[in-house]
């Protein structure tokens, strides 16, 4: 089957090569991402392969049925960026990734946690600088800390057992609790507890209608005043002028993120030789307690693996009508899912 693969890296190309090398899909490679001006551009592919920044709306998926594509291939796990709806009524078959590598993100979560807390950023530039003073270094223990962890399906449950292991406190929210995370003292609880016990607060619920700006004005004030809060999920779950107010008053007092609300345009390309204009993520690059990090809490061997193998296993199963085929039927309306 032929597949253009829309917003192509390297990587992305190395690793689905080598996936396709006992299948024989013929494999099109566009840096390009996909959107109203470049969709043409997969003409004559039954399928197109299409990553998190990718725009799958209902004109983009107008455009790719009339081309022949009956096939959408996610290679991640989330599909907040597809018209599910319309794509149903072209009759057009969307399959994602829905579990690469859950541990990949969450030791990324982790890692920013221990980041913002030892300042690990920052005590690393003043060594090289031969700055050996630990003023402004002053940490605290994860053990004994409460975390409130968003969402417990495969990434916020790995999550979630991490920071067992540190001796954490830990309280959920998912509406399907975890049974194994609760054998091991996992407190199943409201967002308005997390919000109110929380010292730590990680997201690691999927981006829906309900979950947009999950983190507003409105949530942030209900919050422990100095939480850390940590993004390795969606962008979008965070309102980032309603978190920049809460790190001016000092609301919120660590924020990590690996993800943000307006990365299409920045993420995933080297912008080193230009002048950023988005003024909202310039701001947060200002504060001192704030970690950013380009979407790359996935970017692992094992994930990079694991993702080309579904995604191409998808298409496989599609064309053959044999194996498993993770197709998306339906809109997810929960706050927190797998």
């Amino acid at each position: 089957m032929r597949l253009t693969v829309f917003s192509t890296k390297s990587y992305d190309e190395a690793f689905l090569e080598g996936a396709n090398a006992a299948r024989g899909h013929s494999l099109a490679f566009l840096e390009a991402r996909l959107s109203r001006e470049t969709a043409a551009l997969a003409e004559g592919s039954a399928a197109v392969c299409a990553f998190v920044n990718d725009c799958l709306d209902a004109e983009v998926l107008k455009q790719l049925h009339a081309g022949g594509s009956r096939l959408i291939a996610l290679r991640c796990a989330g599909f907040n960026n597809v018209d599910i709806e319309a794509a149903a009524e072209l009759g057009l078959t969307v399959a994602r990734v829905p579990a690469y590598s859950p541990y990949a993100v969450a030791e990324h979560a982790v890692g920013l946690i221990l980041t913002l807390n030892r300042k690990l950023n920052r005590a690393y530039n003043r060594v090289r600088e031969g700055n050996f003073s630990l003023d402004g270094l002053l940490g605290f223990d994860l053990h004994g800390r409460t975390v409130g962890v968003v969402g417990t399906g495969k990434i916020g449950a790995a999550a979630a057992r991490i920071l067992n292991g540190f001796g954490c406190r830990v309280l959920a929210y998912d509406p399907f609790p975890d049974a194994e995370l609760q054998a091991l003292g996992v407190r199943y609880a409201s967002l308005e507890s997390l919000y109110a016990e929380a010292d730590i607060l990680t997201l690691h619920c999927p981006l829906t209608p309900e979950t947009h700006h999950l983190i507003d004005a409105a949530a942030l004030e209900r919050m422990k005043r100095g939480l850390m809060l940590i993004n390795t999920s969606r962008g979008a779950l965070v309102d980032t002028r309603a978190i920049i107010d809460a790190l001016k008053s000092g609301q919120v007092g660590y924020l990590g993120l690996d993800v943000y609300e307006e990365e299409a345009n920045l993420f995933f390309e080297d912008l080193s030789q230009i002048l950023i204009q988005d003024d909202l993520f310039t701001r947060l690059l200002t504060f001192p307690n704030v970690v950013i990090t380009g979407h790359q809490g996935f970017f692992t061997h094992e994930a990079l693996t694991n993702i080309a193998e579904t995604t191409l296993a998808n298409v496989t199963a599609f064309e053959t009508g044999h194996g498993e085929l993770h197709a998306v039927t339906a809109p997810k309306r929960a706050a927190a899912s797998k």
